[in-house]
């Protein structure tokens, strides 16, 4: 993007909730089933039907209101927003306008800059409850549209931030950090793939300098980080260069193909006069005591900022590594029943943050589904610790442990990779491999310390990579400054 713009950015993000029936009726929301099988008269919009408001939906976004630092309403409705589309089988959609149920909240979030990570705080201008629109399907064959009714009235909170964001950066940093909070409150699953939790990026651009916010764009629905990156890149350039060559952005509402990596205007930007909102009059007010909001306050579970710095302190383990371990709950989980059964936190935190994660990305899969369980990590790297296995083994172990879910106790034994300790074995090969590498001894007394490596390289080889590596290097070095 050029030096002398700025892009002003806000996101409206959508978290479906962990809730296990819909917003107004009974129908589950379990996800993945056949079409129109979750489904009922309620959430079709049939004539004569009455929505009950799911009390969990509200307990839920209580929660993300106060973990985000929002004023918590007393008193908030529900309201109608009217517009007609084929996925809204009521023609309105049930959702808050003017009194949302959270407010005026912020997030601090650490943004890996250009120049270095930073803090910075964004702004919160509400959270409000609303149902989920269903799912129109395009044949690409035939050219028909079908509409399946399973995720329509999924209860979703909308959370929108104020337009505090200055670079893809830094949204992006929003969303991993608001993505953490969610998990970490088990308010919603977070499945990006699965649409659980999807944006729509707010996007103008302005001569640095300038106070006025530029005409905006909404881009609709996306759903990975890369996605959100991508489109404010390509956005924010296409907005420059259209005000450039003297033309005019226009307020609309777009989609991004994250594939091809470009954008494309959908329709005409709607303001909120257009839905002709109105108070949904089937619906009473929603009411919450003090003590109702007093006690959700009280049962929170630790943020994932608070368990960063405990780990830092606790454990004395790097901010970075704190940091890793932390975004996720499920990590975070891992790591701590992990060192429960082994107290090497740094090891372990290094394990996790190198092989476990390089393996979960070549599998694509969370670390929920890992095959190695916290008390076989524990385990290898007590072994390791201890001196059974050396480090290389250790890999070796490892990739075994991934592939087969057997415990390294039991590849240990059956590949017999105990690693060698004795002092009299070790020393018997290391003086035959001096004997056999005279050039390397010749290339050591003239102060090239590659010939260590490589002599210790080669009892290694002998060994098939069982030898102590620490008993090797101290007989190699007693050996050849005695020589």
């Amino acid at each position: 993007m050029r030096e002398d713009y700025e892009v002003i950015i806000g996101l409206e993000v959508h978290a479906e909730l962990a809730t296990h029936t819909k917003i107004y009726c009974n129908c589950t929301t379990e996800f993945g089933s056949d079409p129109n099988t979750h489904c009922c008269p309620i959430c079709t919009g049939m004539p004569g039907t009455l929505p009950v408001l799911n009390e969990k939906v509200v307990e839920y976004a209580v929660k993300a209101g106060l973990a985000t630092n929002c004023e918590i309403a007393r008193f908030s409705k529900q309201d109608r927003k009217n517009y007609f589309y084929p996925d809204l089988p009521k023609a309105y959609q049930i959702s808050q306008y003017d009194l949302p149920l959270c407010k005026d909240g912020h997030m601090d979030v650490t943004v890996e800059g250009k120049q270095g990570n930073y803090k910075k705080r964004i702004g919160i201008t509400r959270i409000h409850i609303e149902e989920d629109a269903a799912k129109l399907i395009h044949d690409a064959y035939t050219g028909d549209t079908l509409v399946d009714m399973n995720r329509c009235a999924v209860p979703l909170i909308e959370i929108v931030s104020e337009p505090d964001m200055r670079s893809a950066e830094e949204a992006v940093a929003y969303m991993q950090t608001l993505k953490s909070i969610l998990e970490y409150l088990e308010v919603s699953d977070c499945k990006m793939q699965e649409g659980s939790l999807r944006c729509d990026v707010n996007l103008s651009v302005r001569k640095k300098g300038e106070t006025k916010f530029g005409t905006r764009t909404e881009t609709k629905n996306l759903n990975s980080f890369r996605a959100i990156y991508n489109l404010i890149e390509f956005e924010a350039n296409r907005q420059i260069e259209e005000l450039e060559k003297g033309g005019v952005i226009y307020q609309e509402t777009r989609r991004f193909d994250d594939v091809k990596g470009i954008g494309y205007a959908m329709r005409s930007k709607e303001d909120a006069n257009d839905y002709r909102y109105f108070p949904e009059p089937d619906l009473a007010p929603i009411v919450l005591s003090e003590e109702y909001i007093a006690d959700i306050q009280n049962h929170l579970p630790e943020m994932p900022h608070i368990k960063k710095e405990r780990y830092v302190q606790m454990y004395e383990l790097p901010e970075y590594d704190a940091e890793q371990l932390t975004n996720s709950k499920k990590i975070a989980n891992f790591f701590e029943e992990t060192i429960t059964h082994w107290n090497n936190p740094k090891a372990i935190a290094n394990w996790i943050m190198g092989d476990i994660f390089r393996k979960l990305n070549e599998a694509e899969i969370e670390i929920d589904a890992c095959p190695i369980k916290p008390k076989d990590m524990a385990k290898l790297v007590e072994l390791l610790d201890k001196g059974v296995i050396s480090s290389k083994i250790a890999k070796q172990v490892f990739e075994e442990m991934f592939e087969s879910g057997k415990s390294p106790e039991k590849i240990v034994e059956e590949k017999g990779l105990v690693q060698i300790s004795d002092e009299s074995a070790i020393k018997e090969i290391v003086t035959k491999v001096v004997e056999n590498n005279p050039q390397s001894v010749v290339d050591y007394k003239a102060g090239k310390d590659r010939a260590l490596g490589f002599l210790v390289g080669q009892v290694m080889k002998e060994t098939k990579g069982k030898a102590n590596p620490k008993m090797v290097n101290e007989m190699l070095l007693e050996i050849l400054n005695q020589s």
